[in-house]
């Protein structure tokens, strides 16, 4: 079930909302909880029992955390201190919470893609194997990769003594599974939602503005993001582009995933502020970053700052000498590359953002690197190159992750190096790229990115005509919505 269909829009949404707010307060969690397993089961009902199963491991490890403890404060779980040891038990819970959501994100994620690249090792080496689909063929569950994470961070928190472990079930089990985040983000961490799970508060104010938010985001995902889609397929799908056709169609995708995931994200923390809950940000003006650390303190925010805290800092951060930071940092962005999916492309885009970001932390002073240019006026042209430049390695990054394989990505790098033949397909494929729409499209995302609030920005302080505008996009996306085919957000794949 997508947010932009007529399905979620038109039925399912007004009735969730309808029996979550009929319900007494103490009764929400479990209202909650029940419509979001019917909307995520709705595509393929045994995805819930995946989601389930991944939700008991994490409950029981929680509480087998801080088992023997429960009877010094009856009323409440305590917290785990973090300056004691932790006791072979808890150790061995927490463990089994990591390798039980990594294994079930393991298998589900990335068998095909390793049965696959077996075959292909094997064949190069003159070996015959069976076709991995004949074997066995696994079926991607919807977020697996957002609420593996999620799950297991509330292990890793009250494991640290960051979280309170959590008695009732039905609070937890709303956690993993909140309709509005749960395939694909923004990542929420148990410790900044756990008070709000236990009590929060419904103001009209609260609700306005993440209903303002929800317009915001679905006008992004239906005006924008949508409109540009044509062009990025033609240039992806294409042979051989044009130099011009390949650098719109990778500006075109740039925006296009931008304002794609931006607004989905959006229309959650819209979505989460009308059921009382706060979620983080997820972006902050990416494509206005001043080198590859900045986009990456700006772009996905949540997820960045999960693989930092849970990943990163663990192996060692930057606290081991160079050479090790230099590992760390590379490994992570690896990971984070084979995250998003189970495809060399993957890895080939999070090892490229790990080699740019090593570059900069290598070659650069600190003093010197792009997030360190002063803010004054006399600094401005130079800051604003750097934002152009930093803008376009992006674009060029972006490559892999869009394309459908390794081959692909290399035929649009050679076109965007002026490579690409011309032929009549390319003049064709010119042609519809540069349609005066494209270009408009073009040019309205890049005076939004560059120049309009971000969304929570503008519905912070609501006022009369920021109501008009949001309820005006919210119409107007609706009836673009009757008029065209459903297209899933990106990250949905994911």
């Amino acid at each position: 079930m997508v947010f932009s269909s007529h399905l979620f829009l038109f039925y399912f949404l007004p009735l969730a909302l309808l029996l979550y707010f009929a319900a007494p307060m103490k009764f929400r969690n479990i209202v909650l909880t029940v419509v979001s397993y019917v909307f995520y089961g709705w595509a393929n009902p045994l995805f819930v029992v995946l989601m389930l199963v991944s939700t008991l491991i994490d409950y029981v490890c929680g509480l087998v955390l801080v088992s023997g403890l429960q009877d010094q404060l009856p009323d409440r779980i305590p917290i785990l201190s973090k300056s004691e040891g932790r006791t072979m038990r808890q150790k061995t819970a927490l463990v089994c919470s990591i390798v039980a959501n990594l294994s079930l994100l393991g298998f589900f994620k990335y068998w095909n893609f390793g049965a696959e690249t077996l075959r292909q090792l094997a064949e190069a080496a003159g070996w015959t194997l069976f076709e991995p689909g004949d074997v066995l063929h696994v079926v991607l569950p919807l977020g697996i990769s957002f609420y593996t994470f999620q799950s297991m961070s509330y292990c890793i928190d009250v494991y640290r003594g960051d979280a309170r472990a959590i008695r009732s079930f039905w609070d937890f089990a709303c956690y993993v599974s909140m309709f509005p985040q749960l395939v694909a983000g923004p990542i929420v961490r148990f410790h900044d939602v756990s008070r709000q799970l236990q009590s929060r508060v419904h103001t009209a104010d609260r609700i306005s503005r993440g209903v303002c938010s929800f317009s915001l985001g679905l006008a992004k995902k239906v005006l924008i993001a949508d409109a540009l889609s044509p062009a990025v397929d033609l240039v992806f799908a294409a042979e051989s582009p044009s130099f011009s056709a390949a650098w719109l169609g990778v500006i075109a995708w740039a925006f296009q995933i931008y304002f794609d995931f931006s607004g989905y994200s959006d229309m959650a923390v819209g979505l989460g502020w009308i059921l009382g809950f706060d979620f983080c940000p997820n972006f902050d003006r990416p494509y206005r970053a001043i080198g590859m650390a900045d986009f990456w303190r700006r772009w996905h925010m949540s997820l960045s700052g999960w693989l930092r805290d849970y990943l990163y800092i663990p192996l060692g951060g930057n606290r081991c000498g160079s050479v090790r930071t230099s590992g760390n940092l590379l490994a992570v962005m690896l990971i984070g590359g084979l995250w998003h999916g189970a495809a060399w492309t993957y890895v080939i885009w999070g090892g490229l953002h790990g080699l740019l970001l090593l570059l900069e932390r290598l070659l650069l002073p600190r003093r010197t690197r792009p997030d360190a240019v002063e803010q004054s006026s006399a600094a401005s042209v130079r800051r604003l190159s750097i934002q152009l430049l930093t803008f376009l390695i992006i674009c060029l990054t972006w490559v892999p992750f869009r394309a459908s394989s390794v081959n692909e990505a290399g035929q649009l790098f050679a076109a965007l190096l002026g490579f690409g033949r011309r032929d009549g397909a390319t003049l064709l494929v010119d042609a519809l790229v540069r349609q005066p729409w494209t270009l408009w499209m073009l040019g309205l995302a890049a005076v939004i990115v560059w120049t309009a609030p971000q969304s929570r920005d503008f519905v912070a302080q609501l006022t009369l005509w920021r109501v008009v505008v949001c309820l005006a996009l919210l119409c107007v996306s609706v009836l673009i919505l009757t008029l065209q085919v459903q297209q899933p957000f990106i990250y949905f794949m994911f």
